[in-house]
C-alpha cells in the first residue's frame, strides 16, 4: 500500500532513476508506482514516484522519514527540486466562489464522496448567495465583500490570508470567482491557486460571453483549468476539455453545457493537484495522469 509519493524535477543526465531507485531501497522502500518525462526542449527531467516500505508492519511516518533522509543527497548531487508527500494526507483545500454555484456544488460532493483527495475547511464568497449550499455539506462560508470603496480589496485580501493561515490552507481554488487576485496575493501561495474559466478568452472577453459566442455562430465550447498568476488568466495551464455545440441551442443552452464542462475541467485539476500527478514546467505543467 503507497504510503508516500516523491514528485522531483532537475537537469536531465544519465543515472536519475538509478539513483532515486536506489534510496528508497536503502530506506526499506518498494516503489509500486513510478512516471518520468524528460523536457526536450527544457532538458529538464520529472519524476513521480509512488512508495511503501518492504516490511509489513513498518511505521509509515518512521518510514517517510528515512525515505526523506536517504533522498536529500541525491537530490543534492542531481540539483533536484523535490518533494515528499504522505498520501493518506487529504490536500486543504480552500474554496472561493461568488454567485455560480456549480463549481463548489460539485466539488463538495466529491469531497464528500472521497472521490477528491481532498478536505475543505472553508468556503469563502464574495456574496451571500451560496452560504446555504456550502452549508448544506457542513463546510463554514465566509461572506467577505468586495465592494468599490477605497481600501475593500486590500481589506478583503488580509481576510482572506487570515483564513488561509487560520485553516492551514494547502491549495486556493477559484470555482468561478469573479475577482481579481492582487498580485501581491498570487505571489504569495505560488502554485498554489487555481483558476476555472470558460475557453472563449480572449475571444469573448467581459460580460455575457455565451451571448457573444452565440452571436458568432461557435461549434465548440469549453474550460480550462489553470494556476493564477500575477498575469491575468495566463497561468500554467492544468486541464482543457471541450464539448461540441450547434446552431439549434440558444445562449442559455450553451451556458449550461459550459457549466458541465467547467465542473468536470476543474474536478480533474483539483483532483490531479491533490494526488500529487501536477508539477509546474515554467510557464506549463507535467502532469503524470
Amino acid at each position: 500500500m503507497t504510503t508516500h509519493v516523491l514528485t522531483l524535477s532537475c537537469p536531465d543526465r544519465p543515472g536519475i532513476v538509478h539513483a532515486v531507485s536506489g534510496a528508497i531501497v536503502t530506506a526499506g522502500g518498494n516503489i509500486t508506482a513510478s512516471q518520468q518525462y524528460e523536457d526536450p526542449g527544457s532538458s529538464t527531467f520529472f519524476m513521480r514516484v509512488a512508495v511503501a516500505p518492504a516490511r509489513k508492519g513498518s511505521d509509515p511516518s518512521r518510514f517517510g522519514v528515512e525515505v526523506r533522509a536517504e533522498v536529500e543527497p541525491v537530490a543534492a548531487q542531481f540539483g533536484m527540486t523535490w518533494q515528499l508527500h504522505q498520501a493518506s494526507r487529504h490536500t486543504r483545500t480552500l474554496i472561493m466562489v461568488s454567485l455560480g454555484g456549480h463549481c463548489l456544488n460539485d466539488l463538495l460532493f466529491r469531497a464528500r464522496s472521497g472521490s477528491l483527495h481532498i478536505e475543505v475547511p472553508a468556503v469563502v464568497s464574495n456574496h451571500e448567495t451560496l452560504r446555504e449550499l456550502a452549508e448544506f455539506y457542513g463546510v463554514p462560508f465566509h461572506y467577505v465583500p468586495v465592494t468599490r470603496e477605497p481600501g475593500s480589496r486590500a481589506a478583503a485580501e488580509a481576510h482572506l490570508r487570515g483564513l488561509v493561515a487560520e485553516y492551514d490552507v494547502d491549495l486556493v481554488v477559484l470555482a468561478r470567482y469573479m475577482q481579481v487576485l492582487s498580485d501581491e496575493m498570487c505571489e504569495a501561495m505560488p502554485g498554489r491557486i487555481i483558476n476555472i474559466h470558460h475557453s472563449f478568452l480572449p475571444s469573448f472577453k467581459g460580460a455575457r460571453p455565451y451571448h457573444q459566442a452565440h452571436a458568432r455562430g461557435v461549434k465548440l465550447i469549453g474550460a480550462t483549468a489553470h494556476y493564477v498568476t500575477a498575469s491575468l488568466d495566463e497561468g500554467p495551464i492544468i486541464e482543457q476539455d471541450v464539448i461540441r455545440v450547434d446552431h439549434t441551442m440558444e445562449p442559455e443552452d450553451l451556458a449550461a453545457a459550459g457549466r458541465d464542462v467547467e465542473a468536470q475541467v476543474i474536478s480533474r485539476a483539483v483532483r490531479w493537484y491533490a494526488e500529487h500527478r501536477v508539477l509546474l514546467n515554467g510557464s506549463s505543467t507535467v502532469v503524470f495522469r
